[in-house]
């Protein structure tokens, strides 16, 4: 697919929220699966990052930025992926036992946890790719 003119902010924004929302729907969805399953919160949230993110590159580089392939942009997606992964289960690892500890609840500290770091994760990967891998 060839990009013939960006689309704008607002627009972009939408179609990434909408496009987050679905992959936070993947994310979460397994973190509670595999959590239930008895699998470490902390090893259940690095796999649903995972499969959530993937979802999230594959729809975004299509219907919000309409780029084509790119092994490099690819490789910069990888690269920010990373350190979004860093960020977002570094901050539920930090927050999921302070909830938990609190609350008295694995649900509530699976889901606050979830919550906060996905905020966190999502603005960085939309001003980033908006601003440096997709301009």
């Amino acid at each position: 697919m060839t990009r013939t003119t960006r689309l704008p902010l607002r627009t972009q924004l939408l179609r990434f929220v909408v496009t987050g929302g679905l992959s936070a729907v993947v994310d979460y969805g397994l973190l509670l699966a595999l959590s239930a399953l008895g699998l470490d919160p902390r090893a259940a949230k690095a796999l649903s990052f995972v499969a959530g993110t993937t979802t999230a590159y594959l729809i975004n580089r299509r219907w919000t930025f309409q780029a084509g392939p790119s092994k490099r942009r690819f490789a910069a997606v990888v690269a920010l992926y990373a350190v979004t992964f860093a960020v977002q289960v570094g901050l539920f690892a930090v927050l999921y036992p302070v909830v938990l500890a609190w609350s008295g609840s694995m649900l509530a500290a699976n889901t606050v946890g979830f919550v906060i770091a996905q905020g966190v994760a999502t603005t960085v990967n939309f001003v980033v790719q908006r601003a440096v891998i997709f301009r």
